[in-house]
C-alpha cells in the first residue's frame, strides 16, 4: 500500500489527515553556528487528540490513558524536534515520531496466559523453609541454654 499524499500512515487501520495537525516553528538551541540566531528551525507539532475525527472513541481513551505526559489538559498532544539544521528535516523528523508514538500507544497489550507452579516447585520451597526454621530455632535454643 503506497502512502497517499497528505495522509501520516499511523498502522494498516489507521491513517491521519495533515490537516489534523498544526505545525509552529521556532528558533532551535541544537546545531547550526550563527544559523541557530537567525533561523527558525525548530518544527513543534501539535494533534488534538479529543476533537480528532479520524480516532474513535477507544482510541482516544487509549492515547489519553498511555500518552498521559504528552498531552495536556486541552487534549492536544505535542511534539517538538530540532535536531537538524533544516526546517523540513525537522518535521519529516516530527512527523515519524508521531506516528511511531500513536502506533505504539495504539498497540494492545498481549493478555497474560496464567502458569500452575509445579508440584516440586512448591514441596522444594516448603522443604527449604522448614530447613531454615529449623536453623533458627536451634540457634536460639543454643542462646538460651546459656
Amino acid at each position: 500500500m503506497e502512502p497517499q499524499k497528505g495522509l501520516i500512515n499511523v498502522s494498516s487501520r489507521l491513517s491521519i489527515p495533515e490537516q489534523e495537525l498544526e505545525f509552529t516553528h521556532s528558533r532551535s538551541s541544537g546545531p547550526g553556528g550563527q544559523n541557530v540566531n537567525k533561523v527558525s528551525t525548530r518544527v513543534t507539532l501539535r494533534f488534538d487528540v479529543a476533537h480528532s475525527p479520524s480516532l474513535s472513541e477507544e482510541e482516544k481513551r487509549h492515547l489519553f490513558q498511555r500518552l498521559s505526559t504528552r498531552i495536556n489538559k486541552k487534549g492536544v498532544l505535542w511534539i517538538a524536534a530540532q535536531q537538524s539544521r533544516s526546517q523540513s528535516a525537522n518535521r519529516d523528523l516530527a512527523l515519524a515520531r508521531f506516528a511511531a508514538m500513536l502506533r505504539e500507544a495504539l498497540k494492545r497489550p498481549r493478555r497474560r496466559i496464567k502458569t500452575r507452579i509445579p508440584r516440586p516447585v512448591k514441596e522444594q520451597r516448603l522443604a527449604e523453609k522448614k530447613h531454615r526454621s529449623r536453623l533458627k530455632e536451634q540457634r536460639s535454643e543454643r542462646d538460651q541454654g546459656d
